[in-house]
């Protein structure tokens, strides 16, 4: 004699293993979204970065120095007409000028909010007016290699 289990009914073993895929498919996509937001965020702050590089040449080229952070709101040719965050605000952006306004070093520092936290890995992205590309993580040990990898 079989039994015969009323239809739309899940029994307690199906139940169970589509309880585990479930698990094991949020402990699997989790981990793996963060990994792509992190990319996102450091590919936003090396862009913004190379973008306020070109600006600083362009500025170089009209001024025969290199802006200072007071000129980087200010409209071209005036300045550099570029926010003091990154686009999506996950970094805010610092100009160290040399004295003779011939040299300059861009810093990108994560910004820490209530709804996210930053990068600890990559906290911070440089570059100067060589283009040298540096970064560091939260402790400031050097990171570049991993940091400012294409994305």
């Amino acid at each position: 004699m079989t039994t015969r289990r009323p239809q739309g009914h899940l029994t307690l073993i199906e139940a169970l293993t589509l309880l585990v895929a479930v698990v094991v498919l949020i402990a699997v996509a989790v981990p793996l979204w963060r990994s792509h937001e992190l990319d996102s965020r450091r590919a936003e702050a090396q862009e913004y970065l190379e973008a306020l590089q070109k600006s600083q040449d362009a500025y170089f080229g009209a001024h025969a120095r290199y802006a200072d952070a007071s000129a980087l709101h200010a409209a071209p040719p005036q300045g550099l007409g570029l926010r003091a965050e990154s686009p999506a605000g996950y970094f805010v952006i610092d100009i160290e000028l040399s004295a003779d306004g011939l040299g300059y070093l861009v810093r990108a520092r994560g910004i820490d909010k209530p709804d996210r936290r930053s990068d600890a890995r990559c906290a911070e992205f440089r570059i100067d007016h060589q283009g040298r590309r540096t970064a560091s993580n939260a402790e400031g040990a050097d990171t570049t290699a991993d940091c400012w990898r294409k994305h």
